[in-house]
């Protein structure tokens, strides 16, 4: 029963597309965080005349409705631009995530209800806080001027800020440890060596040469030895049920069958016994396992088993030798048992050639070329390397870092921009004090980090929040895996200062030019 792998329609991770949908729910969040942010910090301005229009009799639900209609209006705007974004990104998104999605997707009725209930929510959640906030001042005291505006804002502001950074932070955290989890399962010690090894493919095709071809590769200069196999690591393999002799049982193995050069080719390591032989005739009739198989098995001396072929007349199968575990398929999972049989020819060769004898890969496939073209002139030559097919198991781990990746950064700027907003606001509505700071006598760089300092806070009570998340999520994400890394604090480290450092320079132009401006100027409006 050969299962090909390779030929199962791609069917994508349920996972991957929630994970992916709720980094752009969060991003989402973050900019409707930043339009109440904005509108509130705003408010200062908008106040007078908000407390004009109504001690002319405007109602405060004609108010709140004006309010709500320019949140519409501008998210509105925003979906207009979204659109046509999508439709110029689309092809750059698909070679990213290795979809193929189309414009017409758009058009499908559940689509777009879906964007006309997110357009509503967005604008409501955008518009519903500074609508309430600003219509609720009473105007006499608004016009007095002694608006109290700011005090209650300004912990609401700040924990909106924090969330912005905890799921930008979060998001680079996660990013750092899906890249590493990947790097540490590419190059992970499987217990086969994939390195330096091609693949030539459909060697049946060269009929009655192949002992021959066999000889010739063998005897390249550059090649350390070569070996068939009758099934392609790390895609199709062949399931067969086997019985060990003396039970009832039959059981299930990856069954595959090879020659005697394989295990130098694999560089595999024997737990006892040998490998086959050709000083062993009898080995047409043994097999090798795997420590996996012994397990399953519950063989305490594997040498001395053989398994039962119930045929016209029973047949047995020696085992000769137990090879240490390796992962034949990726080391996202725990080495399944395995049998293995001796063959001498068969529909796959496995090349290692010595890296130094070349001067790059494309010479090695050239050269094993040649050599095909002598033996099967009008045959199609095909190859791979072992280790770019392995790498390909993770294809989707590392579209999904990718991803990750430009949504870290997308969740980064538009939480920036919050803070551009915010500092700018802060820079004005202190202009004055940093006036008379600067006539007592306080430096730039000083005034520069009092007002740095409380923005500073806020990112560092978002790291904390974030390391606690990313780490749950990250934890639960990684115990998908057999093999895996453990987050190094290193990894939280960096995410925070890399999201220290760019809060640090949103802010610190603004405060700047705030703290280098001359006092003279600033106090002379009052």
């Amino acid at each position: 029963s050969m299962s090909d792998v390779s030929d199962i329609p791609k069917r994508g991770n349920l996972n991957y597309v929630y994970l992916v949908g709720g980094v752009g729910l969060f991003v989402l969040l973050i900019a409707c965080i930043n339009f109440m942010n904005l509108a509130t910090a705003r408010s200062a301005g908008r106040a007078k005349e908000v407390g004009l229009r109504k001690s002319m009799g405007s109602s405060r639900s004609k108010l709140a409705l004006q309010f709500l209609a320019e949140s519409f209006i501008y998210v509105f705007i925003a979906l207009v631009i979204a659109l046509f974004a999508f439709y110029f990104l689309l092809p750059s998104f698909n070679l990213l995530s290795g979809k193929v999605l189309s414009f017409n997707t758009l058009l499908k009725a559940e689509v777009i209800t879906s964007i006309a209930v997110v357009y509503i929510l967005v604008s409501l959640i955008s518009g519903s806080y500074p609508a309430f906030y600003l219509t609720a001042f009473k105007p006499i005291e608004v016009l007095r001027g002694n608006l109290r505006s700011g005090i209650k804002t300004k912990g609401l502001r700040a924990s909106l800020v924090v969330f912005q950074f905890t799921v930008s932070i979060a998001l680079i955290i996660c990013t750092l440890i899906v890249f590493d989890q990947i790097d540490f399962l590419i190059n992970k010690d499987i217990g086969l060596d994939n390195k330096n090894v091609l693949v030539i493919e459909n060697t049946s095709r060269l009929g009655s040469n192949q002992d021959a071809f066999y000889d010739a590769i063998n005897s390249h200069s550059g090649v350390v030895k070569a070996s068939y196999i009758d099934y392609y690591f790390p895609y199709q393999y062949n399931a067969t049920s086997l019985r060990a002799a003396g039970t009832t049982r039959d059981l299930l193995f990856i069954y595959y069958k090879t020659d005697y050069n394989h295990k130098d080719v694999l560089k595999l390591q024997m737990k006892e016994g040998r490998f086959f032989s050709p000083d062993y005739p009898s080995d047409s009739m043994a097999c090798i396992v795997n420590e996996a198989a012994v397990k399953e098995l519950g063989w305490t001396d594997p040498l001395s088993e053989r398994f039962e072929i119930n045929g016209p007349e029973t047949e047995y199968i020696n085992v000769v030798g137990v090879v240490k575990d390796f992962n034949f398929e990726s080391s996202k999972w725990k080495a399944k048992p395995l049998v293995i049989g001796l063959l001498k020819k068969s529909n796959h060769l496995l090349v290692r050639y010595n890296p130094k004898s070349y001067e790059n890969p494309q010479e090695v496939v050239a050269s094993m070329g040649n050599t095909w073209k002598q033996f099967a002139p009008n045959e199609p030559y095909e190859y791979a390397f072992l280790d770019q097919s392995f790498a390909q198991v993770y294809e989707e781990d590392r579209q999904l870092g990718k991803v990750f990746t430009v949504m870290s950064a997308i969740a980064i700027f538009v939480a920036c921009l919050g803070l551009l907003g915010l500092a700018a606001f802060t820079a004005e509505q202190r202009t004055r004090e940093i006036g008379i700071r600067k006539v007592m006598g306080a430096s730039v760089m000083s005034v520069n980090l009092l007002l740095s300092k409380e923005f500073m806070l806020l990112v560092g009570i978002s790291f904390v929040i974030a390391s606690t998340v990313a780490w749950f999520a990250m934890y639960s994400w990684l115990g998908g895996f057999v093999y895996r890394v453990e987050p190094s604090l290193l990894t939280f480290i960096v995410a925070g200062l890399l999201a220290a450092l760019v809060a640090w320079l949103t802010i610190g132009y603004h405060f700047n030019k705030a703290s280098r401006s001359n006092p003279a100027d600033t106090l002379r409006y009052d």
